[in-house]
């Protein structure tokens, strides 16, 4: 997978908005002005920062070494996905999914109710 193929991916979830982030040179993705993903290249491979829970990425990172703490981002939060190593599309894909829910869950839910359906 490479940046350009998950970034409609991450623009398809509801309320989602894109702008960039020239000093790190990545595609922030977010929802209600909260991010859920960051789409950028990471020693020249294609890659993603995702939230999760910090008990699910030490999960991550323990069984794959294409998981990583983010270096930009809270790491007990924030985990650096390649997208071009051994994670296969289906589980970027989830974890996208869970990003989204996560921080969508995390809104006031004033916010919540205005996301379009």
């Amino acid at each position: 997978m490479i940046n350009s193929e998950l970034l409609p991916y991450c623009m398809g979830k509801p309320g989602a908005e894109q702008s960039v982030h020239s000093d790190w040179k990545a595609t922030q993705i977010k929802v209600a002005d909260v991010l859920f993903a960051m789409v950028h290249d990471m020693e020249n491979r294609p890659a993603v920062s995702l939230k999760t829970s910090p008990e699910l990425a030490e999960l991550l990172r323990n069984e794959h070494s294409d998981v990583r703490p983010s270096a930009r981002l809270n790491k007990a939060h924030w985990s650096t996905v390649y997208l071009d190593g051994s994670l296969p599309d289906s589980q970027i894909y989830y974890l996208v999914d869970a990003s989204y829910q996560l921080v969508v869950n995390s809104l006031p839910e004033e916010a919540r109710k205005q996301l379009p359906r």
